[in-house]
């Protein structure tokens, strides 16, 4: 945790900038009629009942100092679709960079191996050799600033029925470019500090001296 919470208190630098990434899924529903769409005073209507038409992955990266997030949908949610969105992230999104500080949880297609399963092993090497990793503790997701992302997406674009992958990636693109233009930085303020303070039951306890000692 506290390897985090240092990670985030380093200041903006676009050549070793800190990235969050995580991803997540939607069930794709379309509707079996026909909707009724808002008018002035009356909400839209749909009928409950609805056709199952799949899942789409979401990965999602985003620079908290810079406001900027990138994502990307695919079918699947393997190691080669992993691989896959870590090489534009380090090829397109940031080319320029030279060390990319990548925080995400411990997903067991988020390491390495993924790189190598998807390249050849100079290719996935020269690309991991741009990432410092940093991975959130169990049962702390809530470090990665990318979870903070998903829950505005999930509100401002994901509650309600999207029928097929075409608007899928239509709307979370769409999604993704109003944020990045309004600049949406996120502002961390829980240090370590705080941490020890407030996750006090967290932390090991140490005997010395006959003493409890919170170490």
């Amino acid at each position: 945790m506290e390897d985090i919470l240092d990670v985030y208190k380093r200041p903006y630098d676009e050549k070793h900038p800190v990235i969050c990434m995580d991803e997540s899924n939607k069930q794709l529903t379309k509707e079996t009629r026909i909707s009724i769409p808002a008018e002035p005073g009356k909400p839209g209507r749909y009928d409950t009942e609805y056709e199952r038409n799949g899942t789409g992955n979401i990965f999602l990266a985003c620079e908290p100092l810079a406001g900027k997030r990138q994502i990307k949908i695919t079918d699947h949610r393997k190691k080669t679709d992993f691989a896959e969105f870590i090489k534009e992230l380090v090829d397109v999104h940031y080319p320029n960079a030279d060390k990319i500080a990548l925080v995400m949880d411990n997903l067991n297609t988020h390491n390495g191996s993924s790189l190598y399963e998807k390249f050849e092993p100079s290719e996935a090497k020269r690309i991991l050799d741009k990432l410092e990793i940093h991975y959130t503790p169990k049962h702390g997701s809530w470090l990665n600033v990318a979870e903070i992302e998903f829950s505005h997406l999930s509100r401002q674009c994901l509650d309600r029925r999207i029928p097929d992958k075409e608007a899928f990636i239509r709307e979370t693109d769409a999604w993704c470019k109003e944020r990045n233009n309004s600049n949406a930085i996120v502002d961390w303020q829980f240090t370590t500090d705080d941490a020890r303070i407030k996750l006090k039951k967290l932390y090991p306890i140490i005997k010395a001296g006959g003493q409890e000692l919170i170490g």
